[in-house]
């Protein structure tokens, strides 16, 4: 529930709260999630100048920085990544701005992949001839950018740790996701597996980053979001991959849309939107699969999905008038830390 100034007037006008304690609680509010980030003009120039930053050295990097050499790169890097530390140190100490911090210190995060490629070019262990430039580590999969990988989850893990701002996690996740592509041809080889193959390591990747994510979830006590971005990027390497499947039974079909079905549930429990956006998405495939291809000229199909999407609705007028006993029945056969988990998220 999301409280407004119009909120606290009505209050005042049905004599629930006096004008001068309505004035104390918007002016406490306001001040409690000035560093929470939100969709307010200041959170959106920090965010916009932060993402130009970033994507500046990372996804619009071109080949005229290859001129610099191994050591140019590596130096560049890291004096990049000592401003982005520093502006947090600042942010932090001197104005308590912890949205900006948290952004510049994703920057410094964002420059390890950079000063690791640097490094690698200027002892030779990465051959000009052997193609492979850095602005192609976004956008190709190779087995060569799992030590840069590594090293990014390293720095990212241990800042994040030093920092504890929620924005941090984005990098690592992003990382995750990138290992869950690249691990497959480091184990098996460039030309040694299939793509099914690929995908059951991503689906795995995607299932780990989601049970981390629960695991932080489960610890976090504070009301920074610190699970987002493991949540983000691990349902997307677990569906993605899992929707790449092509299967020509119909009971794999439906297994799919099972799967779905149950990531609607999970994201509804967990009050988790990425689980019930793609969820829904995958079971909107699978009904469109079965207008265009079993159903394709049936005169019912059509009479028949009506009457499910009006029950849906029905099922979910009964949910809304029942839905306080109905939760508390569920939750108290869940452990507590779980319990809790769901009520701060509800």
């Amino acid at each position: 529930m999301k409280l407004t100034r119009q909120d606290l007037s009505d209050a005042v006008a049905q004599d629930i709260v006096s004008a001068p304690q309505a004035e104390r609680l918007w002016a406490f509010l306001a001040d409690r999630g000035h560093d929470t980030a939100s969709f307010r003009t200041t959170h959106i120039l920090y965010y916009l100048g932060g993402l130009l930053a970033i994507g500046a050295m990372t996804l619009f990097m071109n080949l005229g920085w290859e001129q610099f050499g191994g050591w140019g790169l590596f130096f560049i890097a890291l004096g990049y990544a000592g401003v982005g530390l520093w502006l947090t140190e600042y942010f932090l100490g001197k104005q308590r701005l912890a949205v900006p911090a948290g952004i510049t210190a994703t920057f410094a995060v964002a420059l390890v992949p950079l000063a690791v490629y640097g490094l690698q070019q200027a002892l030779g262990f990465w051959p000009e001839d052997n193609g492979g430039a850095y602005r192609d580590y976004h956008v190709q999969i190779d087995w060569r950018w799992m030590l840069m990988e590594l090293a990014t989850l390293a720095a990212g893990t241990a800042l994040a740790w030093r920092y504890r701002l929620p924005f941090m996690l984005m990098p690592i996740a992003v990382t995750l996701w990138y290992m869950s592509m690249d691990l497959t041809p480091f184990l098996f080889g460039n030309h040694d597996y299939t793509w099914d193959l690929r995908r059951y390591v991503s689906m795995m990747f995607g299932t780990v980053m989601v049970l981390i994510a629960f695991w932080v979830d489960m610890r976090t006590r504070s009301q920074k979001d610190y699970a987002f971005w493991l949540y983000l990027f691990g349902v997307l390497a677990f569906w993605g991959a899992l929707s790449g499947f092509d299967s020509d039974s119909e009971l794999g079909k439906f297994m799919y849309f099972c799967i779905n079905l149950g990531m609607v549930v999970i994201g509804t429990i967990l009050s988790r939107r990425v689980f019930v956006i793609f969820g829904a998405l995958g079971m909107a495939l699978y009904v469109g699969h079965l207008a265009h291809t079993v159903f394709r000229d049936s005169l019912l199909f059509p009479l028949a999905l009506t009457l499910i999407g009006l029950g849906v609705i029905g099922l979910g007028v009964v949910w809304q008038r029942n839905e306080a006993v109905i939760a508390n029945a569920m939750r108290r056969w869940l452990p507590t830390t779980l319990r809790e988990l769901i009520e701060k998220r509800a």
